[in-house]
C-alpha cells in the first residue's frame, strides 16, 4: 500500500520515472560513445579550385540524359567582360567537386545605385541545368535543389555562398540590376572539402583501362562522401544513414584506410539508438548529434551495423572498440525471431503492419519478403563470425540454430527450382 501511494505521488508530482521504459544502455555507455565519436570527428581537408572553361549546353540525344557541355571560351572572357552582356554563362571546374563557392565582383563604369541580383545553379551533369525545375513535382524539399538566388548591395563584394554544394558546373543568371553602372565578376574559386588524406595505392600497371576510369569514379564519389560521417550523399540527404555506412567504410577498407571515420559514425549510432536498444537507421550531427525522432524502425539496417563492424575488425583487428560495441551488436540478434514463422520464414506484411520499415529497395509495393530473409541470414552469420574472432560466440550461440533453420526455410519455400530464383 506504501509503495502504491508512492506511485501515485510521484505521478501526481510530475515524475513518471518509475513508470517510465529503461534505457537498455547505461548513461555511462551512452556519454561513453558519443565522446568517443567526437574525439574521432576528422579535421576536414581544404582544396581551393579555380574554374577551367566556360561551356555551352547543347542537346544531343547521344549524351547523358539528352544534353552535351561543349567548350566556349577561356574562363578569362567572363572576367574581362561586363557581366550584363554574358547572364546565362556556364562555368566548367573540370572535375566534380563538394564545398563551399565564392565569386568577387566589381564596379566597371560608374557607381553602384541599385542592388544586383543574381540566380546561382549548380549541376553535377549537363542536364541538370538545361532542364527548368519548376514547376517543380517531386516528393522530397524542393530546397534539396541547387538554386541560390543572391542580392549584392555593395561593391565591390566577396561573396561565398554559406550553403555547401556538390557539382561540376555552374550557371550564373543576372536577375536584377540598374542601367546607371556597370559591373564585371572578376574571379571566382571553390574550396573543396573531404575527410581524405591517405592516397590510394594505384591498381596495377596491366589494369584494364575501364577498370582503372571505374576505380577513379569511385574513389572520387567516395572522398566526397566522407565528411565528417560517412554522409549517404553530399548533394542531398548529408547524414549518416547505417546502409551507407555499411558500403562506404568497406570501400574505405580497400582505398584510403581512413578507419578514425568508421569509428566515429559507429560511435555514433550507438550512442544515438533507441531506448530499446535497437538502432536509428539514420543520424544527424547538428546542431547536436541526434537520431531522426518519429522516423519508422528500418529493420535491415539495424541489422547491417554488425556487418559492419564485423569488417572493421577484420580490416584493423582493434579489438577495444569492437568488444566496446559489441553489446550493441549483440542487441540486433534480439529482434531476429520476433517476424518469423514456426518454420523460420520471416513475415515482411506483419513487420511492416507493426510499424517496422522494410526498405531493401526504396519502392513501394515490392514482395521483400526474400530479400529480408538472405539479408537476416547473412547479417547472422557475420554476427558469428565477429562473436568467434571476439571469443564471444557462447553469447549469440542461437544463431547458429536461427541461421540453418531460416536456409532450410528459404531453399523449400522461396527457391524456384524452374527459374533458379528465390
Amino acid at each position: 500500500m506504501n509503495k502504491l501511494r508512492t506511485i501515485l505521488l510521484l505521478v501526481s508530482l510530475g515524475i513518471p520515472s518509475l513508470l517510465s521504459a529503461q534505457d537498455f544502455y547505461t548513461k555511462e555507455q551512452r556519454d561513453g560513445w558519443m565522446a568517443k565519436a567526437e574525439t574521432n570527428k576528422p579535421r576536414l581537408t581544404e582544396q581551393i579550385k579555380k574554374p577551367v572553361q566556360l561551356v555551352k549546353l547543347e542537346a544531343d540525344d547521344k549524351a547523358f540524359q539528352g544534353w552535351k557541355a561543349t567548350p566556349a571560351g577561356a574562363v578569362d572572357q567572363l572576367y574581362e567582360h561586363s557581366f550584363k552582356t554574358q547572364s546565362g554563362t556556364v562555368v566548367d571546374f573540370g572535375e566534380h567537386l563538394t564545398g563551399y563557392y565564392t565569386f568577387t565582383i566589381k564596379e566597371s563604369a560608374n557607381v553602384l545605385d541599385g542592388p544586383l541580383r543574381f540566380k546561382l545553379t549548380f549541376g553535377e551533369v549537363p542536364a541538370e541545368l538545361a532542364t527548368p525545375f519548376d514547376p517543380y513535382t517531386g516528393g522530397l524539399s524542393r530546397a534539396w535543389l541547387q538554386d541560390e538566388t543572391v542580392t549584392v548591395m555593395e561593391l565591390p563584394a566577396t561573396i561565398t555562398i554559406p550553403r555547401r554544394v556538390a557539382f561540376r558546373y555552374l550557371k550564373i543568371d543576372l536577375l536584377a540590376s540598374s542601367g546607371n553602372f556597370d559591373f564585371k565578376i572578376t574571379d571566382m574559386s571553390f574550396k573543396a572539402v573531404t575527410a581524405v588524406t591517405n592516397v590510394p595505392a594505384q591498381l596495377t600497371e596491366n589494369t584494364d583501362p575501364v577498370i582503372k576510369k571505374i576505380d577513379a569514379v569511385g574513389q572520387a564519389t567516395l572522398k566526397e562522401c566522407m565528411q565528417t560521417v560517412y554522409e549517404d550523399g553530399p548533394k542531398r540527404d548529408r547524414r549518416l544513414w547505417i546502409g551507407d555506412l555499411y558500403l562506404e567504410s568497406i570501400a574505405n577498407n580497400y582505398s584510403f584506410k581512413d578507419h578514425d571515420l568508421t569509428k566515429r559514425c559507429l560511435y555514433l549510432i550507438a550512442g544515438l539508438s533507441r531506448e530499446d536498444g535497437y538502432l536509428n537507421a539514420n543520424v544527424f550531427e547538428s546542431p547536436k548529434p541526434h537520431g531522426q525522432a518519429g522516423a519508422p524502425f528500418l529493420f535491415e539496417y539495424s541489422l547491417l551495423f554488425n556487418a559492419a563492424l564485423k569488417e572493421y575488425f577484420i580490416a584493423t583487428q582493434d579489438s577495444e572498440f569492437v568488444l566496446d560495441l559489441w553489446p550493441v551488436a549483440k542487441r540486433q540478434m534480439d529482434n531476429i525471431s520476433k517476424h518469423l514463422d514456426k518454420d523460420g520464414l520471416f513475415n515482411a506484411d506483419a513487420a511492416q503492419k507493426d510499424g517496422w520499415w522494410i526498405f531493401v529497395d526504396w519502392r513501394d509495393g515490392l514482395d521483400k519478403q526474400a530479400s529480408l530473409q538472405g539479408i537476416m541470414i547473412y547479417t547472422m552469420k557475420e554476427t558469428l563470425t565477429l562473436a568467434k574472432l571476439l571469443g564471444k560466440d557462447k553469447e549469440v550461440s542461437q544463431l547458429n540454430g536461427q541461421i540453418d533453420k531460416m536456409t532450410r526455410t528459404a531453399k523449400s519455400k522461396l527457391y524456384d527450382k524452374q527459374t533458379g530464383l528465390l
